[in-house]
């Protein structure tokens, strides 16, 4: 079964760090670009970066550049959304999806295999 999880989502208090985890199962994530998204409820989901199968490539949204770092594993088959400097305008909910495309595209085109989401909330 294809399949992405996220994972590492919490309560960080504002400047603080977390790592996102998104995992793979089924499937050979290497093969694809791999895009993190995340979404206030009632709010439109919006794009944070894609990281290339290979892992040479990355962009970033502006809102997080310089602060979030994309990586991947090609062993345990995931890829990771390293944050840092975190601000309560990143509370969301996170979520990492395929790209066939390899990240080619931009965030605004179609992404697959969605997970379900992890929480990160930002507070004091």
């Amino acid at each position: 079964q294809v399949q992405l999880v996220e994972s590492g989502g919490g309560l960080v208090q504002p400047g603080g760090s977390l790592r996102l985890s998104c995992q793979a199962s089924g499937f050979d994530l290497g093969f694809y670009g791999v895009g993190w998204f995340r979404q206030v409820p009632g709010k439109s989901r919006a794009g944070i970066g894609c990281i290339s199968g290979g892992g040479e490539n990355t962009n970033y949204a502006d809102s997080v550049k310089g602060r979030f770092t994309m990586s991947r594993d090609t062993v345990k088959n995931a890829v990771y959304l390293q944050m840092s400097s975190l601000k309560p305008d990143d509370t969301a909910i996170y979520y990492c999806a395929t790209d066939p495309y390899d990240c080619r595209r931009g965030l605004d085109f179609d992404y697959y295999d969605w997970g379900q989401g992890t929480q990160v909330t930002v507070s004091s």
